[in-house]
């Protein structure tokens, strides 16, 4: 039972900031909320990463980014600068950014 635990545990990927530094940033922390600013260079993909609790996400500027999830299947989210939408808790996938320029939102997650 205890190799099917560690197992289970391992298809999860590590939430974005410990994940892919390199594009999510903390740049505030509380005992309530976590705030992440996320950075995609044009054309980049960041690593599998998960959203393991209720979020936020502020778009900075327009843009377009691809979701990769484990099974192959795709979507793209769009989003408009100075608009906010929830994201659902997810236990892997990737962004990739197929916009004409950087991606640059704010995640607010819920402690």
């Amino acid at each position: 039972a205890m190799i099917w635990i560690v197992s289970a545990v391992a298809q999860d990927s590590p939430p974005t900031y410990q994940a892919d530094p390199t594009v999510y940033k903390v740049i505030f922390e509380d005992q309530n909320f976590r705030v992440i600013a996320g950075t995609w260079k044009k054309g980049t993909t960041d690593k599998p990463h998960s959203h393991p609790a209720a979020f936020v996400v502020y778009a900075l500027n327009d843009c377009t980014l691809r979701l990769h999830n484990p099974d192959g299947t795709t979507r793209d989210s769009k989003s408009t600068a100075g608009t906010a939408f929830a994201g659902p808790i997810t236990s892997s996938h990737t962004a990739e950014n197929v916009s004409e320029s950087d991606c640059q939102a704010i995640f607010v997650e819920r402690k």
